[in-house]
């Protein structure tokens, strides 16, 4: 008489089909009972290889978790409406949802998620540039999928995540020139005879991204002891018709009744994004004669006047909508007669600045609200003063020998 196997054994069997059939026990349902896995090949040697690989896996941890198979679509659609939308900021779900419905689900959503492979996003992403999309879009959408399927691999719906394998196009590095300290000051001349001109003073001299500029208040600063505190970040404005669609506005932002979607101002950006900040003398003055002003177009405003208690406010003291900001400094390098130049290169050029005064690194990391020093080298350009200087170090040390 043979011995019985143990409970939870594999066990391999012929069956009355003609195929031969394995079944291995790797684990337990959510229900407490066995999940136990069934293979089948048309021969004994199939059946024992797959037999093998399953219990692998089981040993490995790397089964697949029983029950719906998802498709891309699906997880996709249920990752970032219900494990990702509450989790993170507004500007971080915006941007998912945009590779999500516009270039993942469309490029890739048919596949099954546990049969998704590297070379499916590789020949998306090639698909997507050859379309006209830069390749920083890909990589926004593959960093998007790999975190959406890094959730799928931590929940067991598959055992490797693809998107740690597949290659992405290849991204040019972008030259950023800062402006320089005379480009500076003419931009501050030219902002003087403008509204809220202490909002570019402090944008180029304290680095603080667009949003944390306009997202601050009054109560914010500290002009005696001369401090700025950055506590939350100013969310682009989106909009719901509050009629009953008979505004005969296309866009909910024009209706006269419209009802904001979301709050005015968000937490910053990360932890190391709250912060204290001196001031300049020179720009606590401007600060003070800033709130002189506004008091002035309060007055004016009488009746009409919002109170939001915002250090740079509309005419009627709402906060200034971030697409105003970005048209004003556009504006500004026109009638300075600049170059052209994005708004976030006021930031590079602060942070620049702060390299040419050998402001120290931790120093310049509070200043500018990194978490992280690599962004250092993001941020700081070598400038031709700086390289000027440099070589007079270099020259100074390898020749003052024979000048003696």
């Amino acid at each position: 008489m043979g011995r019985r196997k143990p409970n939870g054994a594999s066990s391999i069997y012929k069956g009355s089909d003609g195929y031969w059939h394995g079944r291995v026990t790797v684990g337990l349902r959510d229900n407490g009972e066995p999940d136990r896995r069934h293979v089948q090949a048309k021969t004994v040697r199939e059946v024992i290889a797959r037999v093998r690989k399953l219990e692998r896996d089981r040993d490995n941890a790397t089964v697949r978790k029983p029950g719906q198979r998802w498709t891309v679509e699906k997880w996709l659609t249920h990752w970032v409406e219900n494990i990702a939308a509450p989790a993170v900021r507004e500007n971080t779900i915006a941007g998912y949802r945009v590779a999500v419905n516009r270039h993942l689900i469309p490029g890739l959503g048919a596949h099954r998620l546990d049969r998704l492979e590297p070379e499916h996003l590789e020949k998306l992403y090639a698909a997507m540039v050859r379309r006209g999309s830069k390749p920083a879009t890909a990589h926004q959408a593959h960093r998007t999928l790999r975190t959406a399927l890094n959730e799928a691999v931590r929940r067991g719906h598959i055992t490797r995540n693809p998107a740690t394998f597949a290659k992405t196009p290849r991204v040019a590095d972008e030259e950023i020139e800062p402006y320089t300290v005379e480009e500076v000051r003419k931009l501050l001349d030219q902002a003087a005879t403008r509204r809220n001109s202490a909002r570019w003073a402090i944008a180029l001299s304290l680095g603080l991204r667009q949003s944390e500029a306009l997202g601050l208040k009054w109560s914010d600063v500290n002009l005696d002891e001369g401090t700025l505190t950055v506590r939350r970040g100013r969310l682009r404005p989106r909009w719901d018709h509050g009629c009953a669609g008979d505004c005969g506005k296309r866009f909910a932002g024009y209706c006269p009744k419209r009802r904001p979607q979301r709050p005015a101002t968000t937490e910053t950006k990360s932890r190391a994004g709250r912060r204290s900040i001196g001031l300049p003398d020179e720009l606590v003055q401007l600060l003070r004669g800033h709130a002189v002003h506004q008091q002035t177009e309060r007055e004016q405003a009488a009746q009409l006047w919002r109170e939001g208690g915002w250090l740079f406010a509309t005419a009627i003291g709402e906060a200034v909508n971030p697409r105003t900001d970005y048209a004003e400094w556009k504006r500004l390098l026109k009638l300075a007669g600049l170059r052209d130049g994005r708004l976030h290169d006021a930031r590079h050029t602060a942070a620049t600045v702060l390299l040419v005064l050998g402001v120290a690194e931790r120093a310049v990391m509070g200043i500018m609200g990194w978490s992280n020093s690599s962004m250092a080298s993001r941020y700081q350009h070598i400038t031709g003063q700086v390289r000027r200087d440099i070589a007079a170090r270099v020259g100074g040390l390898i020749w003052a020998s024979d000048q003696a």
